[in-house]
């Protein structure tokens, strides 16, 4: 069962809402989110506001993940926050406006984010199914173990600077 999910982003008094309202739906296209903010010209006279919404699906961010080979790398942003039946990961705009899926772990990156929660039974089992490919065969990985990246996004080395495996070393 997929988990709830709300999706929330801060507009700047710089930004176009409705640019960031599309952008946010290229990742998340059923984002259900109430926007009552006028257009208006430079400079705006409004305050930052935080639009938050539900969406029904992961599927599109987890199509990127899938397409450029980052399952990996999703699995441990998505789960590093995880306190029992919940989480949240950022993810860049700046990316999603371009069809990318970017997680941020530690900078704030220019053009924004969107904060992604996560909240339902077993979500890290869950988690670990939805980024499951075929090469876990071979580097079987788990919620917690010693292959995930670090808070600040630094990654686990899998070979050395000489080209030689450093996991699984026991396996050969």
């Amino acid at each position: 069962m997929e988990p709830k999910i709300t999706v929330s982003t801060v507009v700047q008094n710089h930004e176009d809402v409705s640019l960031v309202e599309r952008t946010v739906k290229l990742l998340f296209p059923d984002w259900d989110c109430k926007i009552n903010l006028e257009e208006g010209e430079f400079p705006m006279e409004r305050e930052a506001v935080n639009l938050s919404g539900s969406s029904q699906s992961l599927g599109v961010v987890m199509g990127h993940c899938i397409k450029n080979r980052i399952l990996d790398t999703a699995f441990d942003a998505m789960t590093m926050n995880l306190k029992k039946n919940s989480t949240h990961f950022l993810l860049s705009r700046q990316a999603a406006y371009v069809g990318k899926v970017a997680f941020v772990v530690e900078e704030m990156p220019l053009g924004g984010i969107m904060e992604v929660r996560l909240q339902g039974e077993d979500l890290g089992l869950w988690l670990e199914q939805q980024t499951w490919h075929e090469g876990r065969h071979a580097v079987p990985r788990s919620l917690g173990d010693e292959l995930r990246i670090e808070q600040d996004g630094t990654p686990v080395e899998w070979f050395d600077n000489k080209g030689r495996k450093t996991i699984n070393l026991d396996q050969d």
